[in-house]
């Protein structure tokens, strides 16, 4: 057992010890533990609580009787409801204090019902159940053990459920099928390595799989679910991306979703009897990032990211001729799926002014039917600002020019100079959207702070030659483009450049503490949440199943130069620049950034003197999914930008 699990086994007797600082006090209240922290003002709690009442509803998958199954709070956590006419009430079907997760319906064709995932205090190891309409009744379906469980997949007639398991070995990925009839689960791929199940044949025989390596490498196949026999087909140019995968409604031909010799994920129709594969998108310049064909055959349709805006298309099969439409509001589209008879298709869409929530797209009339209309804690909407995109100068160029860093700036009412928050995304393949962020509008609005959320290199979203920017040795560029960023704030006279703050989550938590590194004389303030510290701990203690995804990204450790790249470049071996007030946030069940990486920080910088405020919360995980939880950090998070960057 590593010295980490160890670890992690006696905290869950008793609470972890904190940083070694006897004259920083301790407060436990519940399953909240905090460090420096002081009182939260009534008043504080009483202008947020409007804001922290905002929710969003998302699409999940039809019913057999034609409604809808989403995803909406209306306690402390995200659960399924039932909505079966446009705006009509929600009712409720699950009832768990943990936030549920993955629901997708049986095909109208099989049971009524569906299957969702949960876990267990922010743990990841996700359990897959069955809810039966019915009867009410919840089965577990998976080992209910410390595994992880993912992307269940329905077979089309709704007899068969596929899924990812680490339950064999905790670390790699197997495909399991389940006869929903007999109850009967077994293993039917066992190569190794991080396994999806991507979509069976129509006659529910075939397994289209893919083997993910990383981000910018996946590798698809074919299933015989009789046989085992698993054949695995060529990737044009032996390396590329892949996001989708479905089999054409023949049965025979696919279509997939790839980077394959081109910069964007590209949507392409290969048929095996008549030569190279079409492409469907090709002439589109951006990600395709949602696909979905319909059950009858009749239609498909897909989601272009074009430059964080969602653009939806449908074409009719097989001659992909693009139908006409309803306008749709500007925003981030996704969770697609066409009604049991081919004629609807539903769509979750949220923007920077409102909440997610749910649209029916009528394909016969091209008209757009809106279904849910979620709650905005009874706040004017027409108040919530939204961003302007813009690209700002970094430190190299691209032919010759100064490269472009893409930002979504968010500017309060008035003349300013404003203070500046910046908040940087995690993953780092991941990609800052327009979405709606109640924190953001308080700022804006309470506080009359801007917000910068950059697209640093290294995101998804803007090529794959972007992508890879800031692999391994490259990994301090992306800390150079908010330098730029902090030039580019600079030069900006409605920006006050000498209140900056910086904060970020997970991977942005690690961008927070190597900003305050580089740039410590430039930045006020930074809010890390469960942050990496150090790559080399981070790489020993992250859980066993994601521990080779990571070195694709961040390098391999185990090589010798590498190690010393991440000694050297560690926030955690350089916390004696961090001078600026730090506030680091976790949660203790993390499986992806230990809790460990936030407590070595919170010790370094407070051995160096250093002012940080320290939170944990013993019931949650990589991020704060209970609402009491979040309330709490956000109102912390606001009394720290007042006290440290707004001086008040």
């Amino acid at each position: 057992m590593r010295t980490t699990s160890l670890l992690l086994c006696l905290a869950l007797m008793a609470p972890p010890a904190l940083a070694e600082t006897p004259a920083v006090a301790r407060v436990e209240a519940g399953n909240r533990v905090s460090e420096n922290l002081p009182e939260v003002p009534a008043e504080l709690i009483e202008r947020l609580d409007r804001y922290q009442n905002t929710r969003g509803a998302s699409f999940a998958g039809w019913l057999e009787d034609g409604s809808l199954v989403v995803t909406t709070r209306f306690a402390e956590t995200n659960q399924a409801h039932r909505v079966r006419i446009p705006m009509g009430m929600r009712e409720q079907l699950t009832f768990y204090r943990e936030p549920i997760n993955a629901v997708g319906t049986a095909p109208a064709k099989g049971a009524d019902g569906f299957v969702f995932g949960k876990d267990v205090g922010g743990s990841e190891f996700w359990q897959l159940f069955w809810y039966d309409l019915a009867s009410r009744d919840v089965t577990l379906l998976t080992d209910g053990q410390r595994s992880q469980n993912t992307t269940p997949l329905w077979s089309h007639d709704g007899r068969q459920l596929a899924w990812a398991s680490t339950a064999r070995n905790g670390t790699d990925y197997d495909l399991w099928v389940r006869d929903m009839a007999t109850g009967e689960a077994r293993i039917v791929l066992k190569e190794g390595g991080l396994w999806t199940p991507m979509d069976f044949s129509p006659d529910g025989k075939r397994l289209l799989v893919l083997r993910y390596v990383s981000i910018n490498e996946s590798y698809p196949g074919e299933l015989d679910l009789a046989t085992g026999k698993l054949e695995l087909f060529p990737v044009d140019g032996g390396k590329a991306a892949f996001n989708a995968f479905r089999y054409a409604p023949d049965g025979r031909s696919v279509y997939y979703v790839s980077d394959e010799e081109r910069e964007f994920l590209t949507l392409r129709h290969h048929d095996p009897a008549g030569g190279a594969p079409t492409l469907v998108s090709g002439h589109v310049p951006w990600d395709v990032s949602e696909l979905a064909i319909a059950d009858d055959g009749r239609h498909l349709a897909y989601v272009t990211n074009e430059d964080g805006i969602g653009k939806l298309r449908v074409l009719s099969l097989p001659g992909h001729r693009e139908i006409p439409l309803p306008e749709l509001p500007i925003g981030v589209i996704g969770g697609l799926g066409f009604s049991p008879d081919g004629q609807r298709l539903a769509l979750t869409l949220n923007s920077a002014t409102s909440p997610s929530d749910v649209y029916v797209v009528e394909l016969a009339t091209a008209t757009l039917v809106r279904w849910t209309q979620s709650e905005v804690g009874g706040l004017d909407a027409a108040n919530f600002r939204a961003p302007t995109l813009v690209r700002y100068p970094t430190f190299d160029t691209v032919d010759g020019k100064p490269r472009t860093i893409p930002a979504f700036y968010y500017r309060p009412e008035g003349e300013g100079p404003f203070p500046v928050v910046v908040n940087i995304h995690g993953g780092p393949e991941a990609q800052a959207l327009p979405v709606f962020n109640p924190s953001i509008q308080f700022m804006l609005e309470e506080l009359k702070v801007a917000v910068l959320v950059p697209n640093v290199r290294g995101s998804a979203g803007y090529g794959k030659s972007y992508l890879q920017l800031d692999n391994g040795f490259l990994r301090e560029d992306s800390v150079k483009d908010i330098g730029a960023l902090l030039d580019w704030i600079g030069r900006q006279p409605e920006l006050d450049a000498n209140r900056v703050g910086v904060s970020g989550g997970s991977y942005g938590g690690y961008m927070v503490l190597a900003s305050l590194v580089h740039f410590h004389d430039r930045i006020r303030a930074g809010i890390d949440v469960v942050g990496i510290s150090d790559f080399g701990t981070f790489l020993a203690n992250t859980e066993s199943y994601r521990r080779d995804l990571r070195r694709a990204e961040y390098g391999d450790e185990r090589i010798p130069e590498m190690k010393a790249f991440h000694d050297r470049i560690a926030p955690l071996n350089n916390a004696g620049r961090i001078t600026a007030p730090l506030f680091v946030a976790q949660g203790f069940n993390d499986p992806r950034v230990p809790w460990t990486e936030a407590e070595q920080i919170v010790k370094a910088v407070r051995g160096n003197g250093g002012d940080v405020w320290y939170l944990l919360f013993k019931d949650e995980g990589h991020g704060f999914r209970k609402k009491a939880n979040s309330d709490y950090f956000g109102a912390a998070s606001v009394l720290f930008w007042q006290k440290h960057l707004l001086g008040e």
